[in-house]
């Protein structure tokens, strides 16, 4: 068994991008699958709860931070093998696998440019941007089952992708994810299918002006981690985009012209998913019940590019960030009777 460096009161808050919360009681870098299984033993004989921590770009963390062990991810292994199959560690950074990918001219992970974090956590989220999702280039993902402390393999059906969703998430207790295997398309034409990104480059474009036009576009709203942002605390989106049925969009619609709120049903946004429901758009039902961009409580607020993103400004507490997003979300219900639902995850 791999000799465990166990530490104590490690703070996270510099281990994520909001750079809130506190400590963890105890923490360990796990290098390998072994130093993952070795730790989850530890903490299961200590008993223990064990949390995993990756790029720490969608997670909050409580003030009273975490009372039991902390893994932060670290198998950075990646290998790009003949034929588009890519094998990549659940430490490694994202955007090292977008660059490996787009430089090859292999495509299916072009959009996906510019989005913090770590490989381990794509098929949680089931990240999506700009009209790709992981889920489709998805090939296969190694994982750690918590129960038996065994390693094994889970095919996509098995990981039960949804929008921003999927098995990990709903049960993420069950399985650590180690690595992930994609099949990427050598060669292949890029995904221009996005109404935003196809008002800046063409559906014959190369996967580099695609992924370009992507990062200008992310960093127009600030969604690309940049030191001298000053909206550059945050865990990106912080609501999803609420996916409802087509007669509750129609009501929402119908409502938002009756207020005054768009000049005819069809300014409403709205986006049909392929199970015959329609996802609205959180931002503007943000900015439509009155909070609007660069809105401050104190150390918190909203960014000032985008509606969607709540920002830490500096010297806050997570109290204070969880309490204004739960003001925005009243917001949201009380004028549209549509309820906003965190993307983000909470460390508990």
């Amino acid at each position: 068994m791999p000799d465990l460096e166990i530490q104590r009161d490690v703070p996270l808050a510099p281990l994520t991008t909001l750079e809130l919360g506190g400590l963890a009681r105890f923490f360990v870098r796990a290098g390998d699958p072994e130093t993952l299984l070795a730790a989850l033993r530890w903490a299961r004989e200590e008993g223990l709860r064990a949390a995993v921590l990756g790029g720490g770009s969608n997670l909050v963390v409580p003030d009273e931070g975490y009372p039991g062990l902390v893994i932060h991810m670290a198998i950075g292994d990646i290998d790009f093998r003949d034929g588009g199959t890519v094998e990549v560690g659940a430490g490694v950074p994202w955007e090292v696998v977008v660059d490996g990918a787009v430089t090859r001219g292999w495509a299916g992970l072009e959009c996906l440019t510019g989005i913090p974090g770590s490989t381990g956590a794509t098929p949680i989220q089931n990240v999506g941007a700009y009209g790709q999702e992981v889920a489709a280039v998805i090939e296969r993902v190694l994982v750690v089952d918590r129960a038996s402390l065994a390693l094994g393999e889970l095919a996509p059906d098995a990981c039960e992708f949804g929008y921003r969703d999927s098995m990990f998430k709903r049960d993420p207790e069950r399985y650590v994810v180690c690595s992930v295997h994609f099949a990427l398309r050598p060669d292949g034409q890029g995904t221009v299918r996005y109404a935003e990104l196809e008002k800046h480059v063409s559906q014959d474009a190369t996967l580099g002006e695609i992924r370009n036009a992507v990062l200008d576009l992310r960093r127009k709203k600030s969604m690309v981690i940049d030191p001298d942002d000053p909206n550059r605390r945050s865990a990106g989106s912080f609501f999803l985009n609420p996916v409802v049925t087509s007669a509750e969009a129609d009501r929402v619609a119908a409502f938002a012209v009756s207020e005054g709120l768009a000049p005819h049903v069809t300014a409403v946004p709205r986006y049909p998913t392929q199970g015959g429901e329609v996802k609205l758009a959180a931002g503007w039902l943000v900015e439509k019940s009155g909070i609007a961009k660069g809105t401050r409580r104190g150390a918190v607020g909203v960014s000032s590019n985008h509606a969607l993103v709540i920002v830490h400004h500096g010297g806050g507490t997570t109290t204070e960030l969880l309490a204004f997003a739960d003001e925005v979300r009243s917001c949201v219900e009380d004028r549209f009777g549509v309820r906003l639902e965190r993307e983000p995850r909470l460390l508990t």
